[in-house]
């Protein structure tokens, strides 16, 4: 996709509206059309055509413009530079290099004229894999380029093109603007092939087909792997008021999940949030690799003080980037904080077009617009035949945490996950906050099996038996809230403490421990089976022999549970097997003087 020869300027601003112009003379334009304003060249695109009349959503700072001003088409939509020279960058919504415009203006970014999203100097080693005369497809790879060290960049064919290649380049260095290969069609016409390609931001990158997830996206955080999973190709909703730890919750995503490639989106949220990971993940070792993870990531950074049109560009921006890198075999994870700051720029820009207004004032197309963005995720074939995958994990922050307002009650109807964080919870202190009453996982089933291989054991069952307590312990809540624990009889004082083991010993995670951080799933099983004994011992101890529950509570060993999650990292499996042992024997020892 070229950029065709400019349009005349005879289009002028009619009216500005903070980030919305109307346009007269306006009929050579397009729906989605990009076109650039004024002498500084802003960049807006077009959103409405009413006869010769226009309306442009403006993705920069509109101060200064006025009525009068020209307003060139630029004959293609909105669309990302895909190529090398992605991973390990900072882009804004509307993929402008922030880096590179850093050491072009400084911290503070100036509108109009930018750098473009790729290095157009930087040469790249290409070592191509396919030869000339070959009949090839569109998505097809014909050459690799290393773009780090751990991600090798699978040129590939426009998945649109078909047809035979006419020549491609030997092995060697080159720039992403220079022609590497030239395809003939399936028409006889001859298409030049560059190391990068555009693509519509707003338009699904095709694929062969779409197929069920069935393996987890491991994330090393035990209440999600264990209790709420989310499959590789699915989707997840991280809901919770402020300070619930939503953010945090996405940096340890960010960090341990299982996939190759992370685009993390920015989205409306506060700049030092987005410095935090800026200054973290070049320091930060994968644990997978040992590199630093900011070489398998890629930033989209959009923050509250910037364009309010640009943060509703810059999803789509990411998601896009995201479904390159899946259509080269690679399974990406992508991290949108917040999907409720995207659904304000929506209200915003609709409002600004005197739309009607629906619930709460945002647009009656919410709902069509999260649907569209959560049905980019999946597993798939590619059309190179490879089997990629995009995990979308989008963070909800409902005001108040209010929980029935409707950017939580329309993303819940396209989540097959719902990681509900507590606002109670994140008050005493206990993270990660996540509700295991109000959260669920439509993904236990699918990933089962991998469980099973992993740890040998009938997973869902062990889950299951957790969970019980769990929501047992909260009924009773209510009834040490109002008379204290003493009231309880002895078998509803083993639930009531076995609860507290499995939330505090178990669930109860710290992001800042380096043992603690991250929790391998054999760790994660073998944890949760001793603390489960120790529950089965306690509830034998206190129903078939009548010895008291704070006798149980005496034992040394509740120190040693207490102690496991932030003194051994898993890879040996060997104390947890002693800490087994000497719960057994100190359950045996217990027995003997009491009976």
């Amino acid at each position: 996709m070229e950029r065709k020869e400019a349009k005349d300027r005879n289009a002028i601003i009619s009216e500005i509206n903070g980030p919305v112009i109307k346009v007269r003379h306006a009929r050579s334009f397009s729906m989605n059309e990009m076109v650039v304003i004024g002498e500084e060249e802003l960049l807006g695109e077009v959103i409405e055509i009413f006869g010769d009349q226009a309306t442009v959503q403006v993705y920069e700072d509109t101060t200064g413009l006025k009525p009068g001003l020209f307003v060139q088409g630029q004959g293609l939509p909105l669309f990302a530079e895909l190529g090398p020279g992605i991973v390990g960058h900072i882009f804004d919504g509307t993929q402008k290099p922030l880096s590179a415009m850093y050491r072009d203006s400084g911290p503070f970014i100036r509108v109009g004229k930018t750098a473009v999203a790729l290095d157009r100097d930087k040469a790249w080693y290409f070592k191509p894999q396919i030869l000339s005369g070959t009949k090839i497809m569109g998505g097809q790879m014909i050459g690799v380029v290393q773009e780090t060290d751990r991600i090798a960049h699978r040129v590939m064919i426009p998945p649109n093109l078909n047809g035979r290649l006419m020549e491609i380049v030997p092995e060697g260095l080159y720039t992403v603007a220079e022609k590497i290969a030239a395809i003939e069609d399936e028409k006889g016409e001859v298409h030049e092939i560059k190391l990068y390609q555009k693509w519509p931001v707003r338009q699904i990158r095709p694929y062969q087909k779409r197929i069920l997830p069935d393996k987890p996206l491991f994330t090393g955080q035990r209440v999600i792997d264990f209790f709420f999973p989310l499959a590789k190709g699915g989707t997840a909703a991280i809901p919770g008021g402020f300070g619930t730890g939503k953010t945090i919750t996405q940096h340890q995503l960010s960090k341990w999940a299982d996939a190759n490639i992370i685009v993390y989106i920015g989205c409306g949220e506060r700049g030092n949030e987005m410095a935090g990971v800026l200054l973290d993940f070049p320091n930060l070792p994968d644990p997978i690799t040992g590199r630093p993870l900011i070489e398998r990531t890629i930033f989209i950074a959009n923050t509250s003080d910037m364009a309010v049109a640009a943060r509703e560009a810059s999803i789509y921006t990411g998601i896009t980037i995201a479904e390159y890198y899946r259509d080269m075999g690679y399974h990406v994870a992508l991290m949108a904080d917040s999907t409720s700051r995207w659904a304000e720029a929506l209200r915003e820009i609709a409002g600004r077009l005197e739309e009607m207004p629906a619930e709460e004032g945002f647009p009656a197309y919410l709902a069509t617009r999260l649907a569209q963005f959560y049905e980019r995720a999946g597993v798939v074939i590619t059309h190179g035949g490879e089997t990629g995958s995009v995990s979308i994990i989008g963070a909800v922050s409902p005001p108040g945490s209010d929980f029935s307002e409707p950017v939580t009650q329309h993303t819940k109807r396209y989540v097959s996950t719902f990681w509900a964080l507590d606002k109670e919870l994140a008050g005493a202190r206990y993270f990660p906050a996540v509700n295991y009453l109000n959260s669920y996982s439509g993904y236990v089933e699918a990933v089962a099996q991998w469980w099973q291989r992993k740890a040998g054991l009938d997973w869902v069952k062990l889950r299951n038996q957790a969970l019980t307590i769990l929501k047992e312990d909260a009924r009773l809540m209510n009834i040490v809230k109002l008379i204290g624990e003493d009231a309880l009889p002895d078998d509803q004082k083993v639930v009531f403490h076995g609860a507290q083991l499995i939330k505090e010993n178990f669930l109860q995670q710290s992001a800042f421990d380096p043992i603690d951080t991250y929790s391998a799933a054999e760790k994660q099983v073998v944890m949760l089976q001793i603390i489960m004994k120790f529950i089965e011992r306690m509830q034998d101890t206190v129903v078939a022999h009548r010895i008291p529950v704070y006798r149980i509570m005496e034992l040394p060993i509740l120190e040693e549970l207490g102690r496991m999650k932030v003194r051994y990292k898993g890879d040996d499996l060997e104390p947890f097997k002693k800490i087994l042992n000497r719960l057994e024997e100190q359950f045996d020892d217990l027995f003997k003087r009491e009976t």
